[in-house]
């Protein structure tokens, strides 16, 4: 919204400073922040008032997880409302991917907020059926997919692009859109599935946020693009501005998340952010490189299906318990110790994906 003020500059003047994504990315990370700083205590005492009895925790989950009985959900309103209104305020809304990514987000948003609210007026974990959830998500990503694949320059369209190789893509034709389907709605899983200890999620969302901030820039940048040897996404640079305010929103819910927990993202947040994720991987042709810069999600993603397999097979368990995170709860690591570790992990992964860009 705020860059049609360029219309009103001279080449020399503050107006000027609109043209610049960094200039907005910087509004948008403020106005988000800002937004979650001012909004996040009324939300939270609204959500208590309105749920009551809180986010129903698992009888068979982690001992020190019943002290947390209570503790309100959908805390991911917050970052989705502070992400939507800083995206609208600062970035150029007649970009087409702007609106790709953010239509994904809230549609999974919406998923997640149907199940939370399935969860808490029934108080059972079980929520939304899970082929209710997967069939909606692959419908938007399919949308999403194909939206992407239509503004993508002709030499990249339906095609995939690989790390580490300058030239090189393979052309997938329209197996290109469950391809991506794919990537959008097991990112969105993945992160879901990470969201089980205080801020322990959103930090690994946020240091994915500002390494694909730095990757869409890049890519959407002729210059550097050329320089990298990446593939030049004309447009996709606008997409570092929707990051920005995300990173900005998550730093507003991180200050109520952090342990102990004033709310819970609940599926409402950790759906929408791992759409997001997916979504702008898929539209800066950067698929596989989001398998290495959110490797912990795959990793927890991988705990569950191997779980629930070799239990299936054995009768026999592999983890303690699944997600991981909840394997190294059960060995005796506090929360605190396993969110700041996978934090860590997290950073190494983020810079192996950057290292993607020049190792070409």
């Amino acid at each position: 919204m705020l860059y049609w003020f360029t219309s009103l500059s001279d080449g020399g003047d503050i107006f000027n400073l609109f043209r610049y994504i960094s200039f907005r990315a910087g509004g948008a990370f403020l106005t988000a922040l800002a937004f979650g700083f001012i909004f996040g205590r009324p939300l939270i005492d609204w959500l208590r008032v309105k749920q009551k009895r809180g986010q129903p925790i698992r009888s068979d989950g982690p001992e020190g997880h019943f002290v947390k009985a209570g503790t309100p959900t959908m805390g991911g309103l917050l970052i989705l409302s502070a992400l939507t209104v800083a995206t609208l305020m600062w970035a150029r809304l007649d970009n087409g991917y702007v609106w790709i990514v953010l239509l994904v987000t809230l549609g999974f948003a919406a998923i997640g907020f149907a199940d939370d609210y399935a969860k808490v007026t029934k108080q059972h974990h079980a929520g939304v059926s899970g082929r209710v959830r997967l069939g909606l998500g692959f419908l938007i990503a399919a949308l999403a997919a194909t939206a992407a694949a239509w503004l993508h320059p002709e030499a990249l369209s339906w095609r995939l692009a690989f790390p580490f190789v300058k030239e090189a893509t393979l052309n997938l034709g329209i197996l290109f859109v469950p391809f991506a389907m794919f990537v959008i709605v097991g990112a969105a899983n993945a992160v879901n599935l990470t969201d089980g200890l205080d801020g322990l999620a959103i930090g690994p969302v946020m240091i994915a946020a500002g390494t694909f901030a730095l990757i869409s820039y890049l890519v959407g940048n002729a210059n550097f693009a050329n320089y990298l040897g990446v593939h030049f996404v004309p447009g996709t640079g606008e997409i570092a501005v929707f990051l920005s305010a995300l990173i900005g929103g998550g730093l507003g819910f991180l200050w109520y998340n952090a342990p102990p927990a004033a709310v819970f993202m609940g599926d409402t947040g950790s759906l929408a952010l791992g759409g997001a994720l997916g979504a702008i991987a898929v539209c800066t042709k950067h698929e596989l490189v989001l398998g290495i810069v959110g490797g912990l999600f795959v990793v927890e993603a991988l705990s569950v299906i191997i779980q629930v397999l070799y239990f299936k097979r054995t009768g026999r368990r592999v983890f303690l318990m699944a997600p991981i995170h909840h394997h190294f709860e059960k060995k005796g690591w506090a929360e605190p110790q396993i969110v700041i570790r996978f934090w860590i992990i997290s950073v190494i992964l983020a810079l192996i994906g950057l290292a993607t860009l020049k190792l070409r």
